[in-house]
């Protein structure tokens, strides 16, 4: 990069964090300002302008306001008091957001519920979320007879959207309710730095916990990215991410409404007819995460594929493999990558299109974005520690765990760590006596790495990363190595336990649209990857196991191994000595349990 580019870049930096930490700093942590105040704002200055739009239908501002009203007085007439939860049920639509805002107005906390658990893990959620009530969308109600007598004490369930057994008509009840604007005094109690939401992590690595998620982060989030997007009232947002989560629920809905402008909603994604849909209603902008961008690129090319009013993306988890070709197939002018997590207070942001890299943090920055790296052995888990007792940070170029500040002061908007509803799993979260006796540092989980100009790399999650032959193995970069090659639509790289070696080995779980050709797949694997790296076993699958914002689910993979007698997909051994990858039989399987095959 020359020495104009620097300058000009610099330039560009410092104007948008400027602008991005001016709008942060209206909000405080413990003022008074809450979520429906910013929809109310919209719907006195603006009423006809469309907030909100949904299959074929728009809504204004005013229209979203009254339908948020009308469940506000349902609220106060049921008795529901601030600070109380409600869990909500529900897929992408209308309803989901004037629930949750009409909860709001009346002060209580939405507990946002993953639409895709069953059973088991429903229940769990659900006594996480400690609600005494529950809305439960009609599409759902499947899932929530399965679940009935499994709950020693149920929530009081209310349906919406059509009748569901043993449940309360809520919509029926609404449609008789006056939608006046409930008193700010009802919610008087409420500060800033309450929580609006429990928002579930995906539990990829297992169960889920209920992160608090208030009012002040959901602004603040929405103030900074509307304004690192530099979004007006005159942006549209397509939002194809599940509400439930923090991704589309806040990132998407607060960035577009903070802003004014139009937040096109999407039941589901569907990567076929998404930019169909971004042409048909004239988006601006959109929220992505993990692979859609991957299934985006997977589409078959047609002609109009950069025909389209999309300025920006906007999200987390693009790949630098399909970066590019992305960009360049779709023509989209800029994309947005960042860095976070639902009960995190890291945030790193890419703003000047660097592929790969999820943000920079400028040398005159780092006071304020206290973010850092810290050595860690992925081997035993542990963070190793200089001689005088504290952690040691890496250099750059070198991995380690991406951790951030917690401020000491609780009026800091920049760092602050609101955790769990659990305490136990809010103290698991956080590292103390880092740097200094008697500071904390809030742990991410997450391998990143820094190059020398400041900009950020995610490697892995920690867990995923694993350790064989000696080395250090990432499985986001196997994963990588080995997207390109013909025919493989997904990969999902992980390691595995052989009995009598040191470490796990590597195993790719991978999804192809034709027959894999194994010789070439060797080679590909040879020549892309270091030895160490290369995966030991390629197992074949119909489809990879996603969580809600695409990322890949390793836990039951893990588990199954590479026992032919417990996987009913082909699995392939890598022979180094035939350069091919060879079926994985009964036989093959107790050469390598005995140690007698050579690995």
């Amino acid at each position: 990069m020359s020495l104009l580019e620097k300058v000009v870049r610099e330039v560009s930096t410092v104007a948008t964090f400027a602008r991005a930490l001016t709008a942060v700093r209206k909000y405080k942590p413990g003022g008074s300002v809450t979520v429906p105040e910013i929809v109310e704002c919209w719907a006195d200055k603006t009423p006809e302008a469309v907030a909100l739009v949904f299959d074929e239908r728009s809504y204004t501002f005013a229209e979203v306001d009254e339908a948020a009203n009308r469940v506000a007085a349902w609220a106060i007439e049921s008795g529901i008091k601030p600070k109380e939860v409600v869990s909500l049920l529900m897929e992408n639509r209308p309803e989901f957001l004037f629930a949750w805002l009409g909860l709001a107005k009346v002060g209580a906390v939405t507990a946002l519920i993953n639409t895709n658990l069953r059973r088991a893990q429903l229940a769990y959620a659900l006594g996480a979320a400690g609600a005494s009530r529950i809305i439960v969308g009609c599409e759902l109600a499947a899932a929530w007879q399965e679940l009935r007598g499994e709950i020693a004490d149920p929530p009081e369930v209310w349906a919406w959207g059509g009748p569901i057994d043993g449940a309360r008509d809520l919509g029926a009840v609404l449609v008789g309710v006056a939608a006046v604007r409930p008193s700010p005094a009802v919610r008087a109690s409420i500060q800033s730095c309450d929580p609006i939401f429990y928002i579930f992590t995906s539990g990829t690595t297992g169960n889920p916990k209920a992160a608090r998620f208030s009012h002040h982060r959901f602004l603040t989030a929405g103030a900074a990215y509307a304004a690192i997007a530099d979004l007006d009232a005159d942006d549209r947002m397509y939002c194809a991410l599940p509400l439930y989560h923090t991704a589309g629920g806040v990132i998407a809905v607060g960035t577009i409404w903070l802003a004014g402008g139009t937040l096109v909603l999407k039941r589901k994604f569907s990567a076929s007819s998404f930019f169909d849909d971004c042409r048909q209603h004239g988006v601006t902008v959109f929220q992505y995460a993990g692979e859609l961008c991957r299934y985006l690129v997977q589409t078959p090319e047609r002609p109009n594929d950069p025909v389209h009013s999309v300025r920006l993306a906007l999200g987390n988890g693009l790949r630098p493999d399909v970066w590019p070709e992305f960009q360049r197939r779709f023509a989209i002018p800029k994309i947005v990558e960042f860095y976070g997590a639902t009960a995190g207070n890291i945030a790193l942001v890419n703003i000047d299109n660097k592929v790969g890299s999820v943000g920079r943090i400028p040398p005159y920055m780092r006071r304020v974005f206290a973010v850092k790296l810290v050595k860690f052995n992925v081997e035993t888990e542990t963070h190793p520690r200089a001689p005088d007792g504290f952690y040691v940070e890496c250099g750059p170029g070198e991995t380690g765990e991406a951790i951030g500040r917690i401020p000491d002061r609780s009026d800091v908007s920049v760092g602050r760590f609101e955790g769990y509803t659990g305490k136990a799993d809010t103290e698991k979260g956080i590292l103390r006596d880092v740097f200094k006796t008697g500071d904390a540092w809030f742990r991410s989980g997450d391998l990143l790495r820094r190059d020398r100009d400041g900009y950020f790399y995610f490697v892995d999650r920690i867990g995923d990363t694993f350790r064989w032959k000696g080395e250090n193995v990432a499985t986001n970069e196997v994963a990588e190595a080995l997207s390109p090659f013909a025919g493989v639509q997904d990969v999902n790289v992980y390691g595995v336990e052989i009995p009598g070696t040191d470490g796990r080995a590597g195993m790719a779980a991978l999804v192809c649209d034709k027959d894999i050709d194994v010789d070439r797949l060797y080679r590909h694997v040879r020549d892309n990857l270091a030895p160490y790296a290369r995966p030991l076993f390629v197992r074949l699958r119909p489809a990879v196991d996603t969580a809600v914002t695409f990322k890949h689910r390793k836990v039951d993979l893990m588990r199954d191994g590479f026992d032919p007698e417990n996987v009913h997909d082909p699995i392939y051994l890598r022979d180094d000595e035939k350069q091919t990858f060879v079926r994985l039989d009964n036989d093959l399987f107790k050469e390598i349990r005995d140690g007698r095959k050579r690995l």
